[in-house]
């Protein structure tokens, strides 16, 4: 039978193998909801659509720290952060820690690394258990970027997406003597977004207002306000999408329509993407026999609240897409939707069962290979979200001196209901109002219920859930850095202290 004829969803399905292969693909910044397949008004994304129309589509799959540094040391090891201590965007991943690709090596996988690594930032060697290694340092770009590929350090002319994506098949196309597993690290959608030309003015004529949240800041803490002319904010620079800032002027809005645009066409590279690597996989006779994961390392704030970043516990920050293909965990012709909770913390735990490898003994999260087969009673009801106040001081743009700030933040989702704190760090009181949405009548997060009485009961009640989660996580003393409140910017900013440009 033709290796196309054999990967169609409509074919039977062959008997599934010991050890499948695993094409992991990971984006950075890319939001839950920008899919076709999640229902976005305006982004096609047939390829990224397919694998959920033949997999497991992970309706609610969640980060426990969103940033990219610590949340893909949770991938990789399963841990929340506090335990793996990857904090920040410029720590390494430990090499004490055990691993997936550990693991899968240690299980006779090749397995391999191709593109945005970003745990290090200025570091591209060789990790330890990958067999194959194509990364460079920190954000790297969306043009002409110097990768290291195995050793040799050179430049790839053209568009990123497209430059890994070729190393990604080269690799699918090599004959391969036993299992693999490739990881790869897509830059998209992280900024500063440049759609690659076909894709520059594909939404030109999508008007995008700032969202109605991002002028709904009266019940919701300061911290909020004194973002929206900084970096992180709507009026600030945009990531270079807008020139002269702040802007706070009602025309201002065309530089954040513009800034959306761009994010929006550099996910559309990331389809065409996916669609090359299932064609190879489809022609060399691979596809079901292969776990394909697509997944985010976190959410994305496109202007809720006044926002352009993540950290936030908010939704927009925390959700992110998971999509996975493999007709050993899901037929192609019975694709299913899973409700409920998800965590970065169990895709190591799920894939190694999935490979038949051996697990991770300290790892907090949970494999979903039963929740997906046949239903898991005892799943998780609620988690905790942890990030921890990162002390930068400034950061130059342009000449002028930016504030760059995110208080501590402790906080417990379950499927109705969020609360949001935001401790001191030295066990004084909590540094900013804290916050209560009920998810249920209020998915968008638009009401702050935390100083309603009518609601005190159930602030109790995710307050005590919210300590008993932290205890069982090896958090019961919660040692986090004292937050010093926003920087202030000098009045002379050539005398200002540059800060690093953070992620």
């Amino acid at each position: 039978m033709p290796a196309s004829d054999a990967s169609s969803p409509t074919a039977q399905t062959p008997a599934t193998p010991a050890q499948p292969n695993v094409l992991f693909v990971l984006c950075d910044d890319l939001r839950w909801d920008h899919l076709g397949c999640s229902g976005h008004p305006n982004l096609k994304t047939p390829n990224i659509d397919r694998l959920a129309k033949e997999g497991v589509h992970f309706k609610n799959a969640f980060c426990t720290t969103s940033l990219c540094s610590p949340s893909r040391a949770s991938i990789l090891s399963g841990m929340y952060a506090h335990k793996h201590g990857v904090r920040d965007n410029f720590t390494e991943f430990p090499t004490s820690i055990a691993s997936l690709p550990q693991r899968l090596q240690e299980a006779g996988y090749d397995t391999a690394y191709i593109g945005k690594w970003h745990m290090g930032e200025d570091n591209d060697e060789k990790r330890p258990h990958f067999n194959y290694w194509a990364s460079h340092k920190g954000q790297g770009k969306y043009f002409d970027t110097e990768f290291n590929i195995e050793g040799e350090r050179k430049v790839l002319p053209g568009y990123y997406t497209t430059s890994v994506t070729q190393l990604a098949t080269d690799y699918i196309k090599r004959p391969h003597d036993k299992p693999w597993c490739l990881m790869l690290g897509h830059k998209a959608p992280h900024s500063f977004y440049t759609p690659e030309e076909k894709y520059a003015h594909t939404f030109d004529d999508v008007h995008v207002p700032y969202p109605k949240s991002a002028f709904n800041l009266k019940d919701k803490p300061r911290w909020y306000r004194d973002r929206l002319n900084t970096w992180h904010g709507i009026y600030g620079p945009l990531f270079e999408w807008r020139k002269e800032f702040p802007n706070d002027k009602p025309e201002g809005v065309k530089d954040f329509e513009n800034m959306i645009h761009g994010y929006w066409g550099v996910i559309l590279s990331v389809d065409d993407s996916i669609g090359a690597l299932t064609r190879q996989l489809e022609e060399s006779g691979q596809l079901n026999n292969t776990v394909v994961v697509f997944m985010g390392d976190n959410g994305l704030l496109n202007g809720e609240n006044g926002m352009v970043d993540k950290r936030a516990m908010h939704d927009a920050s925390i959700r992110i897409p998971l999509i996975v293909r493999y007709p050993g965990l899901s037929p192609a012709e019975k694709p299913k939707a899973v409700p409920q909770q998800v965590l970065t913390l169990d895709l190591a735990p799920s894939l190694l069962e999935l490979c038949h490898a051996t697990p991770l003994p300290e790892a907090q999260g949970k494999s979903w290979v039963k929740l997906v087969k046949s239903g898991d009673k005892a799943w998780r009801t609620a988690w905790f979200y942890e990030y921890n106040y990162e002390q930068y001081l400034t950061i130059p743009i342009q000449g002028k001196q930016l504030a760059h700030y995110t208080p501590n933040i402790r906080g417990i989702r379950t499927a109705n209901w969020k609360y949001i704190h935001y401790p001191h760090g030295d066990d004084s009181e909590d540094r900013h109002m804290a916050e209560l949405y009920n998810l249920k009548t209020d998915p968008g997060e638009n009401t702050n219920l935390i100083n309603i009485p009518a609601h005190d009961a159930k602030k109790r009640e995710l307050q005590v859930q919210l300590a008993v989660l932290m205890d069982e996580a090896g958090l019961k003393e919660d040692k986090m850095p004292i937050d010093a409140g926003p920087p202030r910017l000098p009045s002379d900013s050539s005398s200002a202290e540059p800060g690093r440009i953070p992620d």
